[in-house]
Formats: structure tokens, C-alpha cells, sequence
């Protein structure tokens, strides 16, 4: 029969059984080929593969697509909540008066924790407190950044035991102008970053011895009560306690 004679019928039929031939034909030479080829071939083929699959099963599937509407406050109390075991009150004896030395956060598993030198900046008695109880406090040194550090010691009441989950050290060349700054002492406050890393914050004696984080809760240094250097990059800090044994 000559292929002229065919009807449309008859012509759709002949080219779905020349494609169904060509595509087995071309599978048994893709799997003869597949198997004579080297890893460095296959590998990369195998992932495309793999990925068209899983991107068709989706399609195929019945997938949902939810948008979620993150706001700016819940981002804050993210970044509060998980950084709170960090931070502790200091407190310091004057003339026998327990008096606040501000506040100070955990920058070391080795218990030490980086404080305000104008409030904690000699060798007097200390006492630190977080969630897990009040503990007392050995000076180590302070810096000429404007920082300090204090070595967690023994428990005031035997029962407490010491807890804390150590920051996330964020990089500040990383943040961009307008991005939102937290300042996490013993008042809660924020303000914009404006692009100087000698971030300029507010002076304030509640502020002392603050967790500067950004929205990720990442650390990214120390707020001081000090008027020439208000901020104490968690750069400048880790440098200076690789010092301390």
C-alpha cells in the first residue's frame, strides 16, 4: 500500500507508532550510553533528572502556596526571645549598697561575659543574673574599646544551676542602610542603621552594657555609656578575648 493511499485516520495512527518506535530506540541508546559514560557525565545528567521529576510530582500533586506576612514586631520578639538567656543584670557592692552596674551578655562557653567599663572596670565584688539564678562575678580585665569582661563564678543560692545560650555572632558589614538595630538591656529600644559601623547610639545609662542585635537576633556588639564610643563591635570583642586564657 502506498502511503499516498492513506486516509487521516490511518496517517495519525502511522505517526504515533514511528514516535513510540523512535522513543524506545531512543531510550535503549540512552541507557547503552549511560552505562558506557564516566561518573563526571551522569552525575550532573541524574541530578537534572531527578529535579525535573520532583518539580513535575509537585505540579502533579496537590500542592497549597500559603503567603505569609511576616511583621517587623514579631521579628523583634524572635530576636528578644532568643537571646534572652544571654544577657545578664550586673550588680556591684558601694559602700556595702548593691548597686546596678548594668547589664552584660555571654560571649564565650567558657562563662565569661562582656560588660560596660565605665560601670564594671575594676576589681570589686560583682554579682550576675540571668533566668537561672543570681551568681557571683570575678573581673578579668578591661579594654580600651570601652568594654569589660566578667568570669561567671559560684551560685548566691546553691540550688541555682548556670544556663545560657550563647549569641549568634552576626557581621555588620553585612547590614544595609535603613535595617532596623535592637538595643536589648534593661530597656528595650531600636533605631536605624544609617550605614556607620561606629554606630552612633542614644547615651543612656539604661542602655549600658546592652545586646546590639539586628532583626535575625544576631549579636552585633555592645552598647556603652560612653559619649566618644557608644558601641563596641562583636569584631573588636572576640579579638580581645582571644587574650584571655
Amino acid at each position: 500500500m502506498d502511503i499516498k493511499d492513506l486516509n487521516k485516520a490511518q496517517l495519525i495512527l502511522l505517526a504515533i507508532l514511528l514516535s513510540f518506535v523512535t522513543s524506545i530506540a531512543t531510550g535503549i541508546v540512552t541507557v547503552t550510553l549511560m552505562q558506557q559514560a564516566p561518573a563526571s557525565v551522569t552525575v550532573p545528567i541524574n541530578r537534572v533528572i531527578q529535579q525535573t521529576v520532583e518539580k513535575i510530582q509537585q505540579v502533579e500533586g496537590k500542592t497549597t502556596v500559603q503567603t505569609v506576612v511576616v511583621k517587623e514586631e514579631d521579628l523583634v520578639v524572635d530576636a528578644i526571645a532568643k537571646n534572652q538567656s544571654a544577657v545578664f543584670s550586673i550588680t556591684k557592692e558601694v559602700e556595702g549598697v548593691e548597686t546596678s552596674a548594668g547589664r552584660g551578655f555571654v560571649v564565650s562557653n567558657a562563662d565569661i561575659i562582656v560588660a560596660d567599663a565605665v560601670l564594671v572596670g575594676n576589681k570589686e565584688k560583682y554579682v550576675v543574673a540571668n533566668d537561672s539564678g543570681k551568681f557571683e562575678a570575678e573581673f578579668i580585665l578591661a579594654n580600651p574599646a570601652g568594654f569589660s569582661f566578667l568570669r561567671v563564678g559560684e551560685p548566691i543560692d546553691e540550688k541555682n544551676k548556670l544556663a545560657y545560650t550563647l549569641p549568634t555572632f552576626g557581621d555588620l558589614s553585612k547590614m544595609k542602610v535603613g535595617q532596623k538595630i535592637i538595643v536589648f538591656s534593661s530597656a528595650i529600644s531600636s533605631m536605624i542603621f544609617e550605614g556607620d559601623p561606629n554606630i552612633r547610639i542614644p547615651l543612656s545609662r539604661a542602655s549600658a552594657g546592652g545586646l546590639v542585635l539586628n532583626l535575625e537576633g544576631e549579636a552585633l556588639g555592645l552598647a556603652l555609656f560612653n559619649e566618644v564610643t557608644p558601641f563596641a563591635s562583636i569584631t573588636t570583642i572576640t579579638e580581645a578575648l582571644k587574650n584571655i586564657n
